[in-house]
């Protein structure tokens, strides 16, 4: 793969960390990054929201955008960039912006709500603990769905390799690339 960004989102649980840092291990490119927005929420000391709530839009307009231009420099840098995060089509902007000079392609990991929600019951490890923000998260991608179809992959039911070897092939095909 050549340098650029490649998105791996969908609702909390979907097993975007897993597949973006598996896909930054594996390419044959000689320089990946894997930039996890999860911590650079943890950046923030002093008045920090929860990002699912109403009252982070700022906050989290302001990360979107720190991520995005961190990626492109990267990139600029001659690196592969994976980034995964809960990055809606609501949050596009600064990517559309970012692929006017660098690649960019947008994969929407999104599992069944049962599927969903029984990956984030196995997990132990992770600071989100709120069950109810699944469900929530994982609505407010299907209210957006529409004008994104081509960049969804269903995981249900999948293991982590056959999940990555879904996005492989999509990256390969073009499907997730951003106009």
């Amino acid at each position: 793969m050549e340098p650029g960004i490649v998105i791996v989102s969908g609702p909390p649980a979907a097993g975007k960390s897993t597949l973006a840092r598996a896909l930054a291990e594996s390419v044959e490119t000689p320089l990946s990054a894997h930039m996890h927005s999860d911590d650079v929420y943890g950046y923030i000391v002093k008045g920090f929201v929860e990002p699912w709530l109403p009252a982070s839009q700022h906050q989290n307009t302001v990360v979107i955008e720190a991520l995005a231009a961190s990626a492109v420099r990267f990139v600029r840098g001659g690196y592969l960039v994976v980034m995964d995060g809960v990055i809606g089509p609501w949050f596009l902007g600064p990517w559309r912006a970012a692929a006017a000079d660098v690649p960019v392609d947008y994969a929407i990991l999104f599992p069944s709500p049962a599927a969903n929600l029984a990956r984030f019951a196995a997990r132990t490890d992770h600071p989100l603990q709120e069950e109810a923000v699944v469900p929530q998260m994982w609505a407010a991608f299907d209210a957006h769905r529409a004008g994104y179809e081509r960049h969804i992959l269903d995981t249900s039911g999948q293991t982590e390799a056959e999940s990555l070897e879904a996005l492989r092939a999509g990256l390969a095909e073009g499907r997730f690339r951003l106009a």
